[in-house]
Order: structure tokens, then sequence, then C-alpha cells
């Protein structure tokens, strides 16, 4: 394994955290790069279903030590929470041995939740969408030099006037949108004593990974959201406010980028995205609603109801040539049963009736999907664990989505469940 990164294709939900959780079986250390926990990966563990928001999808593997790295940002409140509702469940999380959290990772505040939804009122019409958990703001604090990091929480002496001096810069917005501002020595007081209750866990992260990878233990990053919510390189402005894309990889974990060896990228078989924004195959009928209702596509963080649409293959082909992925793991196969015909957006048509087979960064919305239709399946794939367990419809599906992709394909997931997979 090396060093290697797993990220999701499109705009996230596309089953990260299931794979994450069956590749952490060969790693030692599992890393979450950027991102916070407006994140949500969920997998199918010993205790049931869970969803984790911060914490790394090592969690359930005793022999794992879970990094929540540098380009994260953490509102330390909703991890100790998260920390304590997982070991309430069994989890051998315990900060300090089996969960880290860098030292230089991002602070969110009470300030920054308040900030976001302010910001999302103002657009108005052009709302993005967002969770409402204070990411955006906090990340761009980060950007602008004023935001108060983990290891800020240990020098209480300096929080205090680091917490009055980020407050006393947003007031003058919250109060003219008649939001009441926090108190910031509560506040303070507050991250103080989450500073005491956490600091086993607050390291230099980065320095460990390092030293990790010169002494080549296996290292698994793991990505949140998808590469089309990159700040960069996604649906602009509709995106997160970090690197989900492999280059968050080395920015958000402290490892030199010549330390990646693979990339492994996550997709389903069909697409999905949660919020506003661009979204080429949404699909807006009776069939998008029975793919939402067999995928029980709802959102695990926010628990809104995802919009759905066939497979985009541009999407997917730009997203893999991005992130430098040469191999794809295809989650959720199982719930296209019963859909005749399967189609796979392969190429766009632009308002002019001009045909493009490249994924632009403007006018997506003006976009019409060109689609070629293939065999269904009726068959219930969930028992399949080898290739020739499944049909031949959902053989040739897949094989259709792998030549349109230019990556392969070399596992299929079945199921939710860790040993649902078909390895080809």
């Amino acid at each position: 394994m090396a060093t290697s990164c797993v990220i999701g294709l499109l705009w996230g939900d596309e089953g990260k955290g299931k794979i994450i959780d069956l590749l952490a079986q060969d790693a030692d250390y599992v890393v979450r790069c950027a991102g916070g926990h407006n994140a949500g990966h969920t997998i199918i563990s010993p205790a049931g279903k869970l969803v984790l928001h911060l914490v790394p999808s090592g969690a359930f593997r005793d022999h794992v030590v879970n990094v929540i790295g540098s380009g994260v940002v953490v509102d330390p409140w909703h991890l100790e929470q998260e920390v304590a509702r997982l070991r309430e469940v069994g989890a051998p999380v315990e900060l300090g041995r089996s969960l880290l959290v860098s030292e230089r990772a991002q602070v969110i505040l009470p300030v920054h939740r308040a900030m976001d939804q302010v910001a999302e009122h103002m657009r108005g019409g052009g709302r993005i969408g967002t969770t409402g958990r204070g990411i955006g703001p906090a990340y761009a604090d980060r950007a602008s030099r004023s935001g108060i990091r983990m290891g800020d929480l240990l020098r209480p002496a300096h929080l205090a006037d680091a917490v009055a001096r980020s407050f006393a810069e947003k007031a003058p917005l919250l109060a003219a949108h008649d939001v009441e501002v926090p108190d910031a020595a509560a506040v303070a007081e507050e991250l103080a004593g989450l500073g005491e209750r956490l600091a086993a866990g607050i390291a230099d992260t980065g320095d460990l990974l390092r030293a990790a990878e010169r002494d080549g233990r296996r290292i698994l990053l793991e990505g949140a959201q998808g590469v089309l919510l990159d700040v960069d390189h996604g649906t602009y402005p509709y995106c997160t406010s970090s690197s989900s894309s492999t280059a968050g990889c080395a920015v958000g974990t402290g490892l030199p980028p010549a330390a990646l060896s693979s990339v492994t990228g996550v997709v389903k078989a069909y697409a999905t995205r949660v919020g506003e924004g661009p979204f080429p195959s949404e699909l807006f009928d009776s069939e998008g609603d029975a793919l939402r209702d067999a995928g029980n596509e709802y959102g695990s963080t926010t628990g809104r109801p995802r919009r759905c649409g066939w497979f985009d293959a541009v999407a997917v082909r730009y997203s893999v040539d991005v992130s430098g992925t040469r191999e794809v793991f295809l989650t959720n196969l199982d719930v296209l049963r019963g859909f005749r015909p399967l189609r796979v957006a392969s190429a766009y048509e632009l308002p002019d009736g001009t045909r493009i087979e490249r994924f632009p960064a403007f006018e997506l919305d003006q976009l019409r999907p060109v689609y070629e239709e293939f065999d269904g399946f009726d068959e219930d794939v969930t028992g399949a664990r080898t290739w020739q367990d499944l049909p031949a419809a959902a053989r040739g599906f897949v094989e259709a989505i792998e030549a349109r992709i230019g990556a392969a394909i070399p596992m299929v997931s079945v199921g939710p469940g860790r040993d649902e997979v078909v390895r080809r």
C-alpha cells in the first residue's frame, strides 16, 4: 500500500466510508485530509451502521492510528461528542493512541456558524446550499491568517485574545443582520476546557506521518466530499472551501506530494448531488424519485434528499484526469436492479447543438446530456462475490463505464456491508 489515497469522483456521497473501512485492514494510519464535520462517511461496523463526520474511517480497526490532518477544520465540541459516541458503541478510539488531531488544524468557532448562515441568507437566490456548520468561514479565516488552530487550545493565555479578535472582526456584519454575537470570553473558556480534555490527542501529526512514511508504514489518506466539490477544480462557486481532489492530500497532511504512490477513486453506478449547483445528468421525473428511493439517497450529515441522475462519464473522466486516478471502485451497483434501460451520459450538447466530450468550467447548467443506453438486470446482485456471479447485463454495464472513464474498475460494491463486494 505504501501511501495511497481514496477520493470521491463526483460531489461526495459515493460510498468512500465503506471502501476506506475495507482498505484500512491493510493500513497502519488512516488520515483525513480536508473538510470538516459537514462530511459524512457511512460504514457498517460490528456495532451497526454509523456515520463518521470527523474521525477517519479506520475507527473500527484495532491496529490503525486515525489522524485528523492539518487541512481539516475542526469543531472541537463536535469532535468530543463524536469520540464519546464511538466509544459508547465499542470503537477502539482513544485520544493519543488511536486518534490524533493535527495541532495545525483550524478551529471552527460559534461565530463561524453564524457567519455561514448570514452569508447564505445574503446570497438569496444564488445560495450555495451549505450545511451552515461554519466550514467556509473557518477556511476564510485560515486564508486571511486570522484563524485559531487546535494547538492554540493548549495555550489559554493566547487563546482568549485570539478569540476576542476573531469575534470583534465579525461583530459588525452579524449585528447588521440582527444576529447576536456569542460572548468571546465564555467561548475562550470553553475552548480552554476542551483543550485540556483533548490534549492527549493534539500533536504534530505532519512530523509523525513523515517519519512513518520514511519507515515504510502503510498510510491511507481519506478524502472528504468529491473532486467536483474542490474549490479550484469543482463546480465553483457551488463547491466546498478546501482542496477535495488529490492535491489536498499533501496540503492537508504535511506529507510531501512525492510520497503518494496510488490514487483510488470511488463513484456510484449512478450520480447524486446534495445542495445547489449544476448537475448535467440530473433526473427530474419519477425515474429520479425511484433511484432516490432504491438507494435511500438522503444526506448522511444533513438528511437532505439527494438529487439523483444517471452515471455521467464525462464528469467522472474529468475527475479521473484531475486526480490522477488509475483505478476506480464502483459502488451501489445493486441499486440499479430493475431499471431498464440503464443510461450513461457519454457527451454533452450545447444550446447551439455543438457536441462536447469535456467537462467545462462555465455554463454547466445549459448542457444537455447525450446518453447511451444499456440493458438492465432484474437479478438481486447483493450475494455476488465473483465477477461471474453478476448477471451478464450488469457486467456489460460495468465494462461500458470502464471504457468511457479511462480507468480500470477492479472492485464493485453490491451492498453496504464490508464483504458485499465483487473483486475482478
